[in-house]
């Protein structure tokens, strides 16, 4: 098992519009093709305007399939032309749980 992280960090402002267009256009898309994400969150306290998402895949050939499926689905051309401009930076992090670790 792989657990994906993918951290964004919006322009000021942009989170609201980020999260609803994220939650009308792009969730549906990525629930067709990846599956429930492990967790979906928001920064609070610290560095502010973050978006931080989750999804487990049983290994890299399956995240590589799904995301190719998803990024090939007609509808998902509409949800990037939704947050174009909202996105400072993007962050991708392939976590692989420890032996000990609860979520495996």
């Amino acid at each position: 098992m792989i657990l994906e992280e993918r951290d964004y960090r919006l322009v000021q402002g942009m989170t609201g519009p980020f999260l609803k267009a994220y939650e009308t256009l792009g969730l549906p898309v990525q629930r067709k093709h990846l599956g429930e994400p492990v967790g979906f969150f928001t920064t609070d306290i610290g560095e502010l305007n973050h978006v931080v998402s989750m999804w487990r895949h049983d290994d890299y050939a399956q995240r590589s399939a799904r995301r190719a499926a998803m990024l090939a689905d007609p509808d998902w051309p509409a949800y990037l032309e939704a947050i174009k401009g909202m996105i400072e930076v993007q962050t991708v992090r392939i976590l692989a749980p420890a032996p000990f670790s609860p979520l495996r």
